[in-house]
């Protein structure tokens, strides 16, 4: 039999570039991926050819093993819909999804095979990613993969992982399924690490990555992975145990709006003329003020501008927040947490001694719009604490 390759057959090589060239990418578009990715990581610009190195070497590709618990699958939905790279670059060619039940080709007995081949090859180097919550009520039954609960699955997996993600606010601190009155216990994926007692298989504490959301940015989830793959080790985290790269600021800070909320012009009901115009949607709900998260950034779907909830006229209700997202009244107004400006503000200068510049007049003009808000709600706040230390008289009593 003859075997070797027609003349109109392309061989591919071994490197990410061959794969790139065979699906029509030039070497520029590459680049510019990079260059986006390095960004959004918030890495520095000289760190753009570690990540073109890593990206390009054909055995660097992480393992990673993918359960659902409690969820929608919806985080998974919006990792179908992305486009820069799509979800068969992303999984064939930057990462290697080893098991997943919900993109696995495989069922039943030939899926369990692939996760306990997956643990094996990869034991103490994959990235285990958890979507969903997991039930701590009746010792965890509400939920079952294979006639196995969340804390079986656990309890066998995550001592063998290198460290885990957990996508989307079900799999971060609860999601929805922790609103009250939360009948299955639901908890994050920290949580229940912590009340299993799982530890890593040298009995260090497995570290965990909340990329919260509902649904979470497929571009976190993958921005984190390239940070491992680049730099060895997981990006910097904040107190909720969030990478600071996307959820460092509120989105109240880089809101499309924000110059709306400086200026005191509100939407008062939808569908009144300041909504149709685009005005601030603080007094419908919005819970911008208090979320952390970059969504104004880098919006959902691919679909074109503004493709984020505000961006289309409804209030954010701070999904990507611990206790704020499904546990606070939709159109309950926001605590105000900052009235810092905008990072897209310009900066001011002082090289004319004896008067104000335009920029110094305008960042003190939104600080000023700002604290009004602030002021509005720590004044009654002021007020209801006089009230409760001032003793009843006999008459009041």
């Amino acid at each position: 039999m003859n075997t070797e390759p027609r003349a109109d057959e392309q061989a591919i090589g071994p490197f990410l570039a061959d794969q790139l060239e065979v699906r029509g990418i030039s070497r520029r578009g590459f680049v510019k991926f990079v260059l986006g990715i390095t960004a959004a990581m918030g890495l520095p610009f000289g760190m753009t050819a570690r990540v073109m190195a890593a990206l390009e070497r054909p055995s660097a590709r992480p393992s990673v093993i993918w359960l659902h618990f409690q969820e929608c699958t919806g985080c998974t939905e919006s990792l179908l819909r992305a486009t820069h790279p799509t979800v068969e670059g992303l999984i064939l060619d930057l990462i290697s999804l080893d098991y997943s039940e919900t993109l696995l080709a495989a069922a039943g007995h030939q899926a369990e095979r692939a996760l306990h081949d997956a643990m094996e090859q990869n034991q103490g180097r994959f990235i285990l990613v958890v979507e969903g919550s997991v039930p701590t009520a009746d010792h965890g039954n509400f939920c079952k993969v294979a006639g196995r609960t969340p804390q079986d699955m656990l309890h066998a997996i995550a001592p063998q992982a290198v460290a885990a993600v957990a996508i989307g606010s079900c799999a971060s601190w609860g999601g929805v399924q922790s609103a009250a009155p939360n009948p299955t216990g639901a908890v994050g994926l920290r949580e229940a690490l912590g009340l299993e007692g799982i530890l890593k298989a040298d009995g260090s504490v497995l570290p965990v990555v909340n990329l919260p959301g509902c649904p979470a940015s497929p571009y976190n989830l993958l921005a984190t992975l390239l940070y491992y793959l680049t730099l060895h080790r997981l990006p910097e985290l904040d107190a909720k145990g969030r990478p600071k790269f996307a959820y460092a600021r509120l989105i109240h800070e880089n809101c499309e709006r924000r110059p709306h909320f400086d200026a005191g012009r509100f939407a008062e009901q939808f569908g009144d003329a300041g909504h149709r115009q685009g005005w601030c949607l603080y007094k419908l709900g919005c819970k911008g003020p208090e979320t952390y998260a970059n969504c104004p950034a880098i919006q959902f779907g691919d679909v074109g501008a503004n493709a984020w909830p505000v961006g289309i006229g409804h209030p954010c209700f701070g999904c990507a927040e611990q206790g704020v997202g499904f546990h606070k009244a939709l159109h309950e107004q926001a605590k105000v947490l900052s009235v810092t400006p905008t990072s897209l503000f310009p900066g001011v200068f002082t090289e004319h001694p004896g008067g104000v510049t335009l920029a110094a007049a305008a960042v003190a003009g939104a600080i000023g719009g700002g604290a009004l808000v602030y002021a509005l709600e720590a004044g009654n706040k002021l007020k209801q604490a006089e009230r409760q230390s001032i003793p009843a008289t006999d008459d009041e009593a």
